[in-house]
């Protein structure tokens, strides 16, 4: 997904929890503020936002400065798993954008 909330391509095993469209739109947001705070303190740049709520668990990882791959897992889900697939693949993706 871009961070200006325009799905690039979009996979949902499962819709019955959440609207994983509104989801990603909403968080492409929240990843564009967070990324200015880390610039703003020279803390370096955005690789990874995880936030767990009740009913998921996201992961987002950048890709690159404009694109993000976002997973979601279900609370009872392995996260670490999610995180390593998300890191794994983002070389795989950024040549494909």
């Amino acid at each position: 997904m871009g961070l200006d909330g325009i799905p690039v391509e979009t996979y949902v095993k499962q819709s019955d929890r959440v609207d994983m469209n509104t989801v990603a739109m909403e968080f492409s947001f929240i990843l564009t503020q967070v990324r200015k705070a880390g610039d703003s303190l020279q803390v370096g740049a955005l690789e990874e936002l995880s936030v767990r709520a009740q009913r998921l668990v996201l992961i987002c990882r950048m890709i690159s400065p404009q694109y993000f791959v976002a997973i979601a897992v279900a609370p009872e889900g392995n996260l670490g798993k999610a995180r390593y697939l998300a890191r794994v693949s983002v070389p795989t993706l950024a040549a494909q954008l």
